[in-house]
């Protein structure tokens, strides 16, 4: 295990971003707290009060996304698309999406493991604002600059009774880059605890299950050690992972990173705080080999290659009992009470969870999904877990993901035609194109359209990939009709009939007054009643030809300029010609 010093998360800097901390020690109990406020302080206090500053997460709370049991069904999954939706709302369109979860046993700390993430998040982001590195040599570390890790994050609570039910997610991302520099949106997501005396095998699968295809970094929580039985419900779920995500020849496994995080290892219990950290980390990579070694029994070996075959990457970090304050009741959250071993151990692995190295996107067949894209996979996927009692079939799970897949590729694909068009000949644009031209940038925009399309839905049925490129199809034909008419509305010609019929009539008018005028007598009465009406039927086009010329001035503007830098265009071409000649 590398030394996190030299990769570590870089915050971007968003008009989104959490609430800054704030001073007030109280803030934990409000949850509609006004961010930046601080309570009045002595000023010969500041600098005391500064160094045990806490931090606030404001208005920010955690949302259930999904809900089990209803009054018709206790095990039932309710998908609270709405909340889903708010989350992934302050995401910033085309931003990539990495999803960070914590799964495991009931009362194991990962609700309060969480609650630790948020506090370095929100540390993060302060030393980024401040132009400085949580990694910086501080004579207060960020986990020493609050007093308690308080209730205002993700619920938690001591003792032995089920807290957590369902799947919570932070209400609001935070935004990293990624190791390649890029900017992407970090969530965090809660899960009800497995392995209860409440919940089925069942339940606990489909809650497994639906957060692993979630996710991008899974966090299994585990108590002391790997036991076997930890690997086999791992290997449960992943016995359906490769059927879910289809059998084309993709370079990646379906899932990207499992964690094994062992609570309370007792391996650390005897050793010297100051031991070197670096010589623990590797103490776990060689536990979790030991843990993933070939077996001879085939059970064993089975259990073992299927979790392999189908995570990019497995990895385990260990940390030390935080001390026995936190297993009673009224623990509160209190910093000092913990173990000073545990507390250090935390805080390499918030840098190790949170660096550029180790979060990446969430993928789904090569491809990293932004916040839209995501959000059409988990309200498939959420559809098929509505049944909690019923774990989806492999095959379910591998129409829902193509379903999936294809609905994304469709709304890329225009979003492609419509940007390609929206420049050429959208309501932005004021140029008329000649209907030629217009037609060849629709198929070249159209060309460029199926190309993403078919990159992106190279798996499930042939018929659904087809169904789903002649909804591409139709969709595009609907917007070129709307680009036609949007590029047709802006021909300069367009109603020249309007111009040239009273123009006609006025023109003849004139002619025939002085027609009149020159062969009629000027005595005649005749002669001079139809020469003022003539007179006043040109007069009268005359004014409304300059009422229609004012109404559409800008195209008659836009016109003359073409004509103009037209001619100019021929006369430099003349002038080069005769050049020549001279020469």
């Amino acid at each position: 295990m590398s030394d996190d010093s030299d990769d570590s998360a870089v915050m971007v800097d968003h008009n989104d971003a959490p609430p800054e901390l704030t001073d007030e020690k109280d803030a934990a109990s409000k949850e509609t707290a006004v961010v930046d406020q601080k309570k009045p302080a002595d000023t010969s206090n500041k600098d005391d009060k500064k160094e045990n500053e806490e931090y606030s997460v404001g208005s920010s709370t955690a949302q259930q996304i999904l809900s089990v049991g209803t009054e018709d069904d206790a095990y039932a999954f309710t998908f609270h698309k709405e909340k889903w939706a708010e989350v992934l709302g302050l995401v910033p369109p085309g931003w990539k999406v990495a999803v960070v979860s914590v799964v495991g046993a009931f009362r194991t700390g990962k609700s309060f493991l969480l609650s630790w993430f948020l506090r370095y998040l929100y540390a993060l982001e302060r030393a980024q604002k401040n132009n400085q590195s949580l990694d910086d040599d501080s004579e207060t570390p960020w986990y020493k600059q609050f007093d308690s890790v308080g209730k205002d994050g993700f619920d938690w609570k001591a003792g032995t009774e089920r807290n957590t039910t369902g799947i919570w997610m932070w209400s609001h991302p935070f935004f990293l880059k990624n190791k390649d520099g890029e900017d992407m949106a970090v969530l965090l997501v809660d899960t009800q605890g497995m392995f209860d005396h409440e919940t089925t095998m069942a339940l606990t699968a489909s809650i497994f299950g639906l957060s692993t295809l979630l996710s991008s970094y899974q966090i299994y929580n585990v108590d002391k050690r790997i036991q076997e039985d930890n690997l086999q419900q791992l290997a449960l779920f992943s016995e359906f992972a490769r059927t879910a995500m289809g059998e084309g020849d993709f370079e990646r496994k379906p899932f990207q990173k499992i964690e094994f995080l062992v609570r309370d290892w007792q391996h650390f219990e005897d050793e010297d705080e100051n031991e070197d950290f670096n010589t623990m980390e590797t103490s776990m990579v060689e536990y979790l080999a030991g843990v993933l070694a070939d077996r001879a029994a085939s059970d064993l070996k089975d259990t073992r290659e299927q979790i392999q075959t189908c995570f990019e990457e497995i990895s385990c970090y260990a940390l030390c009992h935080p001390g026995f304050a936190v297993t009673k009741k009224k623990y509160s959250g209190d910093v000092a009470a913990l173990e000073e071993l545990f507390v250090k151990l935390l805080d390499r692995y918030c840098k190790r969870v949170f660096s550029t190295a180790s979060l990446q996107p969430k993928q789904i067949h090569d491809r990293e999904l932004s916040a839209v894209e995501l959000g059409t996979y988990i309200e498939a996927y959420a559809e098929l877990f509505a049944s909690g009692a019923n774990f989806p079939t492999a095959a379910t799970l591998l129409e829902a993901t193509a379903n999936a897949n294809n609905n994304n590729a469709e709304t890329l694909a225009v979003a492609e035609y419509k940007d390609h068009m929206g420049r050429v000949s959208g309501p932005k644009c004021s140029n008329y194109i000649k209907p030629q031209e217009l037609q060849e940038e629709n198929e070249s925009a159209q060309a460029k359209a199926m190309k993403v399309f078919r990159s992106i839905a190279t798996f499930g049925s042939r018929k659904s990939v087809e169904v789903s490129e002649q909804k591409v199809l139709l969709q595009m034909n609907d917007q070129w009709q709307l680009y036609e008419s949007l590029n047709e509305g802006r021909n300069p010609l367009l109603g020249l009939e309007t111009y040239l019929i009273p123009m006609a009539m006025a023109f003849f008018a004139y002619i025939l007054r002085i027609m009149t005028d020159f062969t009629c007598s000027p005595y005649s009465d005749v002669c001079k009643a139809g020469s003022e009406v003539l007179s006043h039927t040109y007069a009268v086009v005359f004014c409304f030809m300059l009422i229609l010329a004012a109404t559409k001035m800008k195209q008659i503007q836009e016109m003359m300029s073409r004509l103009k830098a037209a001619l100019q265009l021929v006369l430099e071409n003349h002038n080069v010609d005769q050049q020549k000649k001279f020469d």
